[in-house]
């Protein structure tokens, strides 16, 4: 009797259990679980946060998302078969459907399906990175990146800005005004470094409404090391090629006792060159004035340039110019022919100093100073 209660005892708990498994509502439901980012639904998506799909407790077979033209986003599936991320950014004010199957590990299938929508921006902000991508530049250039309006949050922005180089190269970010941002060395860049710049800005969100329009990404070169050390009371200028004379040639500088016609102290760089150019000064009394060879190192009007006009004062030692680095044609022509954007122009000897609110003016400030324009704060 005892033992036959043990069996009966026994008999009751299995068949409690059969019950069970077979009274359960979910005992057949996959076990594969899908996660969506953007979640689905969602009305206001960020295009620029990652988009992913993610598989637990299966594998993905298939996956695809499209706009609402159809178009399709590239995208892969992972290794594990888990995961799903876009190759490519999204637009805004945008929707997006996903579609596909995912295999859980019950060998059940699950439908991949769900859609979301970007955010509309209230406006966009646009923005330019120099320099130009595959450029070959000076040693003294900096990186500009530069808005098209007054930046709000530039700590931010900042954090999203990017430089990388082939050999290792200090330097800052700093912001020259409310749009524009540069970065610069602290001393001028090694000839051959390569460059890349990337400023990580679509979808940025500056407040307001307002979002970036897009991403920016440059690389390019620096080249050799040459460097123009014009002190105006030797007249003449020295092309240094790795801090050794590379060339002299005699020149003439403005006219240091008038503040409008001297050519100011500070460290400049090549920022254009042209093989003729039109010099106005109507207030001096000339315009369309026709010089060749000219290489412009200021936005207040200086130039390297050809001025067989004004050869007596140059073989003389005279400066006489309105500002400009006279030289004689056949200088001028041989400096033009080595000059490229980004060489700087030393000027030493005046008796003005240029002050630093002429566009690129970067090297007229202090090493120190300009560490402490940037808006991260160290």
């Amino acid at each position: 009797m005892k033992v036959a209660t043990v069996l009966t005892g026994a008999v009751l708990v299995l068949t409690g259990c059969g019950g069970a498994e077979s009274g359960t509502a979910t005992a057949g439901d996959p076990v594969a679980k899908i996660d969506y980012l953007p979640k689905d639904g969602a009305k206001d998506a960020n295009p620029a946060t990652p988009v992913r799909l993610t598989v637990s407790n299966g594998t993905l077979d298939e996956v695809t998302l499209r706009n609402a033209d159809g178009k399709l986003i590239k995208g892969n599936i992972g290794v594990d078969k888990r995961t799903w991320n876009a190759g490519e950014p999204l637009g805004f004010d945008r929707t997006y459907t996903w579609a596909g199957k995912a295999t859980g590990t019950d060998g059940k299938a699950v439908e991949v399906k769900g859609s979301f929508t970007t955010l509309k921006p209230a406006r966009t902000l646009r923005a330019t990175i120099n320099p130009i991508d595959n450029a070959v530049v000076g040693v003294g250039m900096p990186i500009k990146v530069q808005f098209d309006q007054d930046v709000p949050n530039r700590e931010a922005v900042e954090r999203k800005l990017e430089v990388n180089t082939s050999v290792n190269v200090p330097g800052s970010w700093a912001w020259v005004n409310g749009r524009e941002v540069h970065w610069r060395p602290q001393k001028y860049w090694p000839e051959n470094t390569k460059v890349k710049a990337i400023a990580h800005l679509y979808g940025m969100d500056y407040g307001d409404g307002t979002f970036g329009a897009a991403d920016l990404e440059t690389e390019f070169t620096i080249g050799r090391n040459q460097v123009v050390v014009a002190n105006t009371a030797s007249h003449k200028i020295d092309i240094m090629r790795n801090g050794q004379v590379f060339a002299s040639y005699k020149a003439s500088y403005g006219q240091d006792a008038n503040p409008d016609l001297n050519t100011p102290n500070g460290t400049y760089i090549v920022m254009q060159k042209f093989d003729q150019w039109s010099f106005d000064n109507p207030q001096y009394g000339y315009t369309n004035v026709l010089k060749t060879w000219a290489v412009r190192f200021s936005n207040h009007g200086e130039f390297i340039h050809e001025n067989n006009d004004n050869a007596g004062n140059i073989n003389a030692g005279v400066n006489s110019s309105h500002g400009c680095i006279n030289l004689l044609g056949a200088d001028a022509k041989a400096y033009y022919d080595t000059a490229i954007v980004g060489d700087p122009v030393e000027v030493t000897g005046a008796s003005f100093t240029m002050p630093a609110k002429y566009d690129t003016f970067d090297w007229q400030i202090p090493w120190e100073q300009w560490q402490t324009m940037s808006a991260i704060k160290k």
